[in-house]
């Protein structure tokens, strides 16, 4: 028996560009072919909405079918997140068929769709690759400028006793302590020595506590 093959279509209401009429996505999906009663439904405001009519979509899409959108925007809200869905569509074997705007060259279910598909995908990865590029750079001159990156932490008398208390110790007490309070093993020895001895930060700390608590009100 023949397997059953069908195009299934998706539509996106948004007010913010003007597509709020349906007839203008329901149209378009019927004269491609797609059966009027096999189109899904969203009205959404905004990227965070919830998409109830296309995750129906694509939980009934079978190996073989294509889904039909009107727009690349109606199935994703961000050029990552697009080729991460298009993926698990081809993954499963179901193919994707932009009609019009930026992306009506995609049609995964040719070869030539496929390669311009390719090429969203590789700016995808270009994107993600200068975001963790700039991160990181971003990060070491911060650290050049002598800034903390990272989780802020604050070391506190009472840290400092338990430090020092954990310090005559075995070293397992330690890495207990330093994990509890969400410090690594080099900042606290920063504070306090191996044989409990307070160090220059750790008096800093001190005593700008005693400052604080000895201000008047």
């Amino acid at each position: 028996m023949a397997e059953n093959v069908s195009m299934i279509g998706c539509t996106r209401l948004s007010k913010a560009d003007g597509s709020q009429v349906h007839h203008l996505q329901h149209d378009a999906l019927i004269d491609a072919g797609v059966d009027p009663k096999r189109i899904y439904q969203d009205s959404i405001s905004g990227a965070r909405d919830s998409r109830p009519g296309l995750n129906a979509c694509l939980a009934v899409l079978a190996p073989g079918d294509t889904l039909v959108i009107w727009k690349l925007d109606r199935l994703g809200h961000s050029l990552r997140h697009l080729v991460n869905t298009v993926g698990e569509l081809t993954a499963r074997g179901i193919g994707l068929k932009v009609l019009t705007g930026e992306g009506s060259m995609i049609d995964t279910t040719t070869a030539s769709g496929r390669l311009m598909f390719g090429i969203f995908a590789a700016l995808a990865e270009f994107e993600r690759e200068l975001i963790i590029e700039r991160t990181r750079a971003g990060i070491t001159a911060a650290k050049a400028r002598g800034k903390h990156c990272g989780r802020p932490f604050e070391m506190t008398p009472k840290k400092i006793c338990l430090l020092q208390e954990a310090m005559g110790k075995r070293e397992k007490f330690v890495l207990d302590f330093v994990a509890e309070i969400g410090i690594s093993k080099a900042i606290a020895y920063r504070y306090v020595g191996p044989d409990g001895e307070l160090r220059a930060d750790a008096k800093r700390v001190l005593e700008m506590k005693g400052e604080r608590q000895g201000s008047p009100s």
